[in-house]
């Protein structure tokens, strides 16, 4: 499952180690049971370690993942309480009772949540359960941005200019930020993820961005204090993976690149970091490694660095001191499981391979796939997974999930609905794979960006590894083309709602609410059809005209926009295995595509992309929601979410681009502000209220009236 290819390189290499692989819980008395402190996709992939090494599995889980895919997967579970993290998977005396309860040895925090809590880690020592990663101090030191920097200095580890001081009265941090210099990065000094992370581009622009930065670290972690570093035009982010034991060994396994990101958080990852030579290679292994040992590190880390993509200076940016989201990409270059490595020191032994005996094979890429609209503002989405397919799994193909189809993305957790990993000989013929199968991750009911990781694939500058943490901005015009659907494409989209509604017609007659009915196997031409139709298909606001003319059973001439000549079209649509595949023979052309329709969109996943044809609703309902949403003085929840902050109050006047509210949602923070100057009507809120998408929050009347 962890071995990516053929990687005869090394197979002897790690023959004793194979040899052992499955005896820990032989070893080693102590860990027989483990209670993991997580939920989704990090849950489920601690679970498939565990059960290889015959160690049974603990889940918890919140009101929200009573039904979730990783507390079916586990041995047992036990619930915490509700949906919100603050009441669930942050209740550090839940977490121990249960651990104590279940007679569990050691709890495995997996990433985020309370994987990097020091107060967590030292309760785990006090009740006498093994935390599964590194020492309390390590994570205070590491931690704290400050603290750690101050560290590294005395290691001989290169650092960043910036201030880290403890005085965070306004005053101060401005005096510290002319000093060093705009633009000017923003960070939590606890932070983690891009949150509480804000670039602030000029000095008129950092006393919102340090509020903002405030508010979204003390409501992740609990402490508002920040930093400020001089921000790197164009830097690339290169991390490297560590691994240390308790009795003093500690290792590198290469570097990972993760340097395409929007909003701070990683997109795509891939290893090693291409255009790196060996020499360099070694250099940042071997700092990484000074920076472990610099604070007793015992465990999994990664000490991340910003690289000057010209001349590849590097500086210690931060150590994150668990197992990272994109960890796979790694164990796919060393054919090791990292969690495995995880267990084995926590469970005293030493450290499986010396840094001789650890060798780089191929070129691994891991893309995240989210639930989100990234030509919307990379909008998270919460809501049903109606349909979910994902490519098949193989030596070189990897999908970590925690949801399966019909499965709720929740408001309350991030919105990452798998990772999907690839490993090739090389990095060209790993990004082919990668292009392959996301063309085969299929997903409907929510908006995702797949399509934007396919653009992020095909451009050239990625493809010739270009890459750095502004590479979205920068490229942005190429990532987000005007989109041209083909007239192929909209010929399918006519023939699969004429058998949509051919299986409709059938299910109904069958007494039956399904839409895909067992008896509706295969379904072609029928009778019941007028000789002529004429569908509306919506493209970004564009509307196309499929004409439709029926000639005999089977066949159908079809005209786009009232162009060209009548084409010949014939097609059927076949349900297999649960998925739904539109043949059509257009004009002596065959092509193949799976096809969904969800209420008002029909999906059609063609060897290229995805595309949505939206059918237009009834004019009055359009006229309706049309003048809500383009009305200037309405403020409108863009997604479901937590009303965190409301800033204005009746009667207030306002300038367009004032600050109105602050929505939580997939714990980032949103901040509302005006579309045009007036006068606060109303507030259709209040703080804590729960909203859904599109909600009224805040209505306006013109200044002038």
């Amino acid at each position: 499952m962890f071995h990516f290819g053929k990687l005869t390189l090394y197979k002897s290499q790690l023959t004793s180690y194979a040899r052992h692989s499955h005896q820990l819980a032989l070893q080693n008395n102590r860990i027989s049971k483990i209670l993991i402190a997580n939920r989704g996709e990090i849950a489920c992939r601690i679970v498939k370690t565990a059960k290889k090494l015959g160690v049974k599995t603990v889940a918890v889980y919140s009101e929200a993942d009573r039904n979730s895919m990783h507390v079916e997967q586990a041995d047992e579970a036990h619930y915490i309480g509700p949906a919100q993290s603050s009441q669930s998977y942050l209740r550090q005396d839940k977490i121990i009772s249960v651990a104590k309860q279940a007679k569990c040895e050691a709890i495995h925090p997996g990433y985020g949540f309370l994987s990097e809590n020091t107060e967590f880690a030292e309760l785990c020592q006090k009740e006498n359960i093994i935390f599964i990663g590194p020492p309390a101090n390590a994570i205070r030191d590491m931690g704290i941005k400050n603290t750690s920097k101050a560290i590294m200095t005395k290691a001989g580890v290169p650092i960043i200019e910036g201030y880290h001081g403890e005085d965070q009265t306004n005053e101060t941090l401005l005096a510290e930020a002319k000093k060093i210099g705009f633009p000017l990065m923003i960070k939590a000094v606890r932070g983690g993820g891009g949150k509480g992370m804000r670039i602030a581009p000029k000095e008129s622009d950092f006393a919102e961005a340090l509020e903002s930065a405030r508010t979204e670290s003390e409501k992740a972690f609990g402490d508002s204090a920040v930093l400020l570093e001089k921000y790197v035009v164009e830097p690339r982010h290169v991390e490297v993976q560590v691994f240390a034991d308790k009795h003093g060994n500690a290792v590198y396994l290469f570097e990972r690149d993760c340097s395409v990101q929007r909003r701070h958080q990683k997109v795509i990852e891939e290893a090693p970091a291409p255009g790196i030579s060996q020499k360099l290679r070694q250099e940042l292994g071997e700092a990484a490694v000074r920076a472990a040992k610099a604070v007793g590190y015992v465990g999994a880390g990664t000490v991340e660095f910003i690289m000057d993509r010209h001349n590849h200076s590097f500086y210690f940016m931060e150590m994150n001191t668990r197992l990272q989201v994109e960890h796979p990409v790694t164990e796919a270059i060393t054919g090791l499981d990292l969690v495995e490595w995880q267990l084995r020191v926590a469970s005293g032994e030493e450290l499986p391979l010396k840094q001789e005996q650890i060798v780089l094979n191929g070129h691994a890429f891991e893309a995240r796939i989210y639930a989100e609209n990234p030509r919307n503002g990379f909008l998270p989405g919460a809501g049903q997974l109606s349909y979910l397919r994902p490519p098949q799994v193989t030596d070189n193909v990897r999908v970590e999930t925690g949801v399966r189809q019909n499965d709720e993305v929740s408001v309350h957790y991030d919105p990452m609905i798998a990772k999907l990993v690839v490993w090739g000989k090389d990095r060209n013929e790993a990004l082919s794979v990668l292009r392959s199968k996301l063309n085969e991750y299929n997903i409907a009911g929510l908006d995702t960006n797949i399509e934007f990781i396919k653009d992020i694939c095909a451009n050239p500058k990625f493809q010739n590894g270009e890459v750095h943490t502004g590479f979205i901005e920068e490229n942005f015009e190429q990532l987000f083309p005007k989109l041209h659907i083909s007239n192929e494409v909209l010929i399918q989209g006519a023939l699969a709602s004429i058998l949509y509604e051919d299986i409709d017609s059938l299910s109904t007659s069958l007494e039956t609410k399904n839409p895909f009915s067992p008896f509706a196997v295969e379904i072609g031409f029928r009778l019941n059809h007028v000789l002529k139709h004429t569908f509306q298909f919506n493209i970004e606001n564009e509307n196309n005209i499929v004409e439709v003319k029926y000639t005999e059973p089977d066949v159908y001439l079809m005209r786009v926009n009232r162009l060209g000549p009548w084409r010949k079209v014939i097609g059927t649509l076949k349900r297999t295995d649960g998925v739904s595949e539109l043949v059509t023979d257009i004009d002596g052309i065959i092509s193949k595509a799976r096809t969904v329709k969800l209420n008002d969109k029909l999906h059609i996943f063609t060897k290229d992309r995805e595309w949505q044809l939206v059918i237009p609703a009834p004019k009055f309902i359009t006229a309706v929601t049309s003048q809500a949403e383009q009305n200037l003085y309405t403020a409108l929840s863009p997604m479901p979410g937590l009303v965190d902050k409301i800033f204005v109050s009746k009667g207030d006047a306002i300038k367009k681009g004032d600050s109105l509210l602050v929505i939580i949602a997939m714990k980032m923070e949103h901040i509302i502000k005006a579309s045009t100057d007036g006068i606060v009507e109303d507030i259709l809120c209040s703080t804590g209220d729960n909203v859904v998408k599109n909600k009224l929050l805040v209505k306006l009347t013109d200044a002038k009236v």
